[in-house]
């Protein structure tokens, strides 16, 4: 019979956790946790995942600080506000949101994050400790996935798992997490012979395509 994950309790429920967890550290310590959030040019989805941002941060009882730059703010102005993050002892995570403008060269940007404050995992330093098995920072999306299957109680050893796409961002941290997590997993992608045939055999199956 079909489970159906009730996505939006369980984040809640973390939300929740989160908020608690922060309030004891603000009580225990006096540390607030901050976040500072980039946002470069007028994309309408990213609007959107920033907007989402600022209300968990609310929610969460953050520090949060939200830079919306326009469209054709240049990659030296950028890197210098991330250098100043780094430094910011009340910024304890960066986060610039993807895609980024043309003009601006994403690797550059992410990798002058300080890997300590790289919350979305995408720091050479972050996705290697990943592949090690040794994570600090893990990229969000793949972390909530196999979080999804923890909290419904979805064992995730031994098990055949199909991962379709192959994403920086979703595909392979989710199939190396996955992997670490002892099952036998399977990349499939814009190549893949027989996509159907290889997605029936799977016991959990991750569609991370971006697109039906």
């Amino acid at each position: 019979m079909a489970v159906i994950i009730d996505g939006k309790k369980i984040a809640q429920d973390i939300l929740d956790e989160v908020r608690a967890e922060v309030l004891r550290l603000k009580e225990r310590a006096g540390i607030i946790p901050g976040l500072a959030v980039l946002l470069v040019g007028n994309d309408p989805a990213s609007k959107i995942y920033i907007r989402h941002k600022e209300n968990a941060c609310k929610e969460a009882a953050f520090f949060s600080r939200e830079f919306k730059l326009s469209q054709d703010t240049g990659e030296k102005d950028i890197l210098a506000i991330i250098r100043k993050l780094n430094r910011d002892d009340k910024i304890h995570g960066i986060l610039v949101q993807l895609p980024l403008p043309r003009h601006i060269n994403p690797t550059t940007i992410i990798e002058a994050i300080d890997p300590r404050k790289d919350v979305d995992g995408f720091h050479p330093y972050n996705l290697g400790r990943l592949f090690t098995g040794n994570p600090y920072h893990m990229a969000c999306t793949p972390k909530g996935i196999l979080e999804l299957l923890d909290r419904s109680s979805i064992t995730i050893e031994g098990k055949r798992a199909v991962v379709v796409g192959r994403s920086n961002i979703v595909g392979k941290p989710v199939a190396v997490m996955l992997l670490n997590r002892h099952a036998t997993v399977t990349i499939c992608h814009t190549r893949t012979q027989q996509l159907s045939l290889t997605t029936r055999q799977a016991e959990i199956l991750i569609a991370a395509a971006g697109r039906p």
